[in-house]
């Protein structure tokens, strides 16, 4: 066992020059071969010589110029002294650390910087314990008084490292980092540890000059962080320069991809945090901003051939930089239109033939495309969906169809939702139907003029529910909600009321049959049904033909009359016999044993009933019992010919005076029910002439109510102001023309609600 070592016993504590000696022996052991480690009492012997020199009796007398002879404790200027050799010791030791230093370079100057740095700010811990007492007393007295150059003890070994060591070596040390990070973005292997090492070294040399009890990332930005960015800015502007003059665009971005990461990780690994967000400015600037133009031409490359995942690739890139997608929306957006209106342009070879379904379909196919991918690749950006709406709305309501201002795109969508709410033999699933009705809301979305989409809807649903055609009401249901969502209850309001009437109407059914099995009559009565529709919430006209019943509907007609007025006394019945239809069956058919049953308008009904009093009637006849006009004549007519129902002499195209009818007994058909109810082309576009002339109708009554609405409120108003907020209001339900406004305002003028005062002003008459 080795000799324990004699302890060395406290120096007076008076004596500067022995307590000094005593404390430098400590001190340097701490310093230089802590790793030997050190005995209890040498430790609590430094500290009590500490201690008895800053606690010495000792008094000086100081002559203070106008203020007489006054007497202070030693321990003021003893701390100070003592203060001032701690210091002198320190900036000895650092100048021989210097002058090591100078025999390493590169990797082993970082090394040995580390190394010393670990030693001195350990050694700094400990020293810091030993001189607690002067730290209490000497150092916080001298910092309270305002002493700007006196710290702690810890603190001034910060402070010495940086002004005697570290700023003659810092640039050097700083060279072997970037050669280290160079060598590690080359793809070498580095110990990445002695680079954090030097950054926390960095940072904790940042001391608030001004409050020493604060700390500041001043030094490692200047000489750290400024230097690390600048040559990474050098370190990518020419590889990237470089590998995009080899490669192509879509390599680079992979390339400036990795490399992004590469950055992100390394602050992950050894750099501190506060550079994260000007390394990332520095990598974007290089590798992205500097070549953006280059990536925004290869765009539309990438859009033409559907490259999705390199799409996806570059808006994260220029999302990086400001304004970076910018450019990318505009281009986005011309091809989505263009996208849209070629396929418009595709099916749009016969419009007149066009079939509402293929119409839609194609909008839908070029809005579902663009919509996955603004998804996937454009992460569902808001200004990307923006661009995707505005090219939609381009394409939906200016193509191929829609020429010369027409209403196309909503009538379609109309008659398309017609056709999936209406009954029929290939019935889609109700899950599938719903799905189908929730794409027609996409397009719907985009159509300007939703008031044309109102009228023919409104008008298609009347006549599904008059004739029980609806392939279920559920449906039809989820299709007015959905449009009430989107455009408010005052939009759908008169929809809502039809299902209501129709409703009522089955009350007043089963009364009315309850009522006829009551009462005695002299006829067998029909197997009828009557639908009661409110004037004000039905899209239906008057029938614009006469029209004499047979006696056997005649009868029934007037059993309902009196059984109506008696519950509704007041009201008035107004037959819509256009919209009137049913069923007869025959038993003169010689070909079928079995009686065919024909489905017929009222019209049709009244023709073939005259049938049973002889074989043959004229047209003179028909016309005369019926009093139809003989436009709805020749189309009831017509129709029965064609299907061989009626044979016609002499034979011709078209029924009229002189043509007699005949009652065929060799009719023939694979149907037992045979619908003969069917309307004629000339029909249904004499029905969308008459509904887009009520449109223009509807829309002079909304924009001159808009008009009276907003005069009201403001009074006086110039002329151009309130065009433009008649718009503002107006162009959620259509797209008014300045000109239609402008003629509204002169009737408005013209009926007296409005008034011209000086100027362009305009004023409102109460």
């Amino acid at each position: 066992m080795a000799a324990a070592r004699p302890m060395i016993m406290p120096p007076n504590k008076e004596d500067i020059v022995a307590t000094w000696a005593y404390l430098q022996e400590g001190i340097q052991k701490i310093m230089v071969n802590l790793q030997d480690g050190m005995d209890l009492a040498t430790y609590m012997g430094i500290y009590t010589a500490v201690h008895n020199f800053c606690t010495s009796q000792k008094a000086v007398t100081v002559n203070t110029p106008g203020s007489g002879n006054q007497a202070h404790r030693g321990a003021h200027l003893l701390g100070e002294d003592l203060y001032k050799k701690l210091i002198e010791y320190l900036n000895n030791h650092l100048a021989t650390l210097y002058e090591n230093s100078k025999a390493h370079t590169d990797e082993a100057l970082l090394a040995f910087y580390i190394k010393e740095w670990d030693r001195y700010t350990t050694a700094a811990k400990y020293i810091h314990h030993l001189f607690r007492y002067l730290n209490r007393h000497w150092v916080k007295r001298e910092m309270d008084e305002g002493k700007k150059d006196t710290y702690d003890v810890y603190t001034l070994h910060l402070v010495q490292w940086r002004t005697q060591l570290f700023q003659r070596v810092s640039s050097k040390v700083m060279d072997a980092v970037l050669k280290f990070v160079a060598k590690q973005r080359n793809g070498e292997t580095i110990e990445h540890g002695q680079i954090k090492s030097v950054v926390d070294s960095f940072v904790s040399l940042g001391l608030d000059e001004h409050d020493a009890t604060k700390s500041t990332l001043d030094v490692y930005r200047f000489h750290f962080e400024k230097p690390f960015l600048d040559a990474t800015k050098e370190f990518y502007e020419a590889e990237s320069k470089q590998f995009i003059a080899e490669n192509s665009v879509v390599e680079f971005m992979k390339k400036a991809e990795t490399r992004l990461n590469e950055e992100e990780e390394r602050v992950r690994m050894y750099l501190h945090n506060d550079i994260a967000i000007p390394l990332r400015k520095t990598c974007n600037n290089a590798l992205i901003a500097d070549h953006q133009s280059i990536l925004r031409e290869e765009f539309q490359v990438l859009l033409d051939n559907d490259r999705e995942e390199d799409m996806a690739r570059m808006f994260n890139l220029l999302n990086r930089i400001p304004e970076g997608l910018t450019p990318l929306r505009q281009k986005f957006e011309a091809h989505v239109r263009n996208a849209g209106l070629a396929a418009v342009a595709k099916v749009a070879s016969d419009a007149e033939k066009l079939e509402p379904k293929v119409y839609v379909d194609a909008l839908l196919t070029v809005h579902t495309q663009y919509q996955g991918l603004v998804k996937r690749a454009f992460n569902d950006e808001p200004e990307f969906t923006r661009s995707l709406d505005n090219a939609c709305r381009e394409f939906v309501n200016r193509n191929d169809i829609c020429k010369a201002g027409s209403n196309k795109s909503p009538e379609l969508l109309a008659k398309y939702t017609d056709v999936l709410l209406k009954k029929s033999a290939t019935g889609v699933e109700e899950t599938e139907l719903d799905t189908t009705l929730t794409q027609i809301m996409t397009v719907f979305k985009y159509i300007e003029d939703k008031d044309v989409f109102q009228k023919f809807y409104s008008r298609m649903l009347a006549r599904r529910l008059v004739h029980s055609n609806s392939s279920s009401d559920d449906a039809e249901t989820s299709m007015i909600s959905k449009l009430k969502e989107a455009c408010g209850f005052e939009y759908t309001n008169k929809l809502q009321r039809m299902f209501q009437d129709m409703q009522i109407s089955k009350d007043l059914n089963n009364g009315y049959k309850e009522h006829a099995k009551s009462v005695t009559i002299a006829s067998k009565p029909l197997d009828s049904t009557y639908s009661i529709l409110g004037t004000s919430f039905w899209p239906l006209t008057p029938p614009n033909t006469q029209f004499n019943p047979p006696a056997e509907i005649q009868a029934d007609l007037d059993r309902f009359g009196q059984f109506y007025k008696h519950k509704h006394d007041g009201r008035k019945l107004t037959w819509l016999w256009q919209l009137c239809k049913g069923e007869v069956r025959t038993g003169y058919c010689k070909s079928s044993k079995t009686p065919y049953t024909f489905q017929v308008s009222v019209y049709q009904m009244a023709i073939l009933l005259m049938f049973n009093e002889k074989d043959e009637h004229t047209y003179e006849d028909i016309a005369s019992m019926t009093a139809l006009s003989s436009e709805t004549l020749d189309g009831a007519i017509g129709i029965l010919c064609k299907a061989k129902v009626l044979n016609m002499k002499p034979e011709g195209s078209k029924p009229g005076p002189g043509h007699t009818f005949h009652l065929n007994y060799d009719f023939k058909s694979k149907k037992i029910r045979v619908n003969l109810n069917v309307g004629t082309k000339t029909e249904q576009k004499q029905e969308e002439v008459e509904t887009n002339k009520t449109i223009e109708e509807d829309r002079k009554l909304v924009l001159q109510s808009a008009i009276v609405r907003i005069m009201k409120a403001r009074k006086n108003m110039k002329h151009s102001q309130l065009v433009s907020e008649t718009i503002s209001q107006i162009k959620s339900r259509f797209m008014p023309k300045v000109s239609d406004i402008k003629k509204c305002i002169e009737i408005l003028l013209d009926k007296e609600y409005l008034e011209r005062l000086d100027g362009d002003e305009l004023g409102y008459l109460a």
